[in-house]
């Protein structure tokens, strides 16, 4: 039910090229879902500021990996408390 559109990726699986913004934002939907709409709006906050401040994967004009692209989401949400 709370699934990225295009799934796992298998064909780039572990090339640290894949976007993990669309994983990120389908668990911010499903907390959002389960009534955790405050901690689904963290997450849609840190996603947005690593859109605005070009932390991004390749493939949308940045030039992080996936894990330094979902890191810097993670450590968003953690400084935003």
């Amino acid at each position: 039910m709370f699934e990225p559109v295009h799934g796992s990726a298998p064909p780039i699986a572990r090339k640290d090229v894949a976007n993990p913004l669309g994983a990120i934002l389908t668990a911010a939907m499903m907390l959002h879902h389960l009534g955790l709409k405050a901690e689904s709006e963290k997450i849609e906050a840190a996603v947005n500021n690593a859109v605005a401040e070009k932390k991004l994967t390749q493939d949308v004009g940045g030039k992080l990996g996936t894990r330094e692209a979902g890191d810097w989401v993670v450590e968003r949400i953690r400084k935003e408390g």
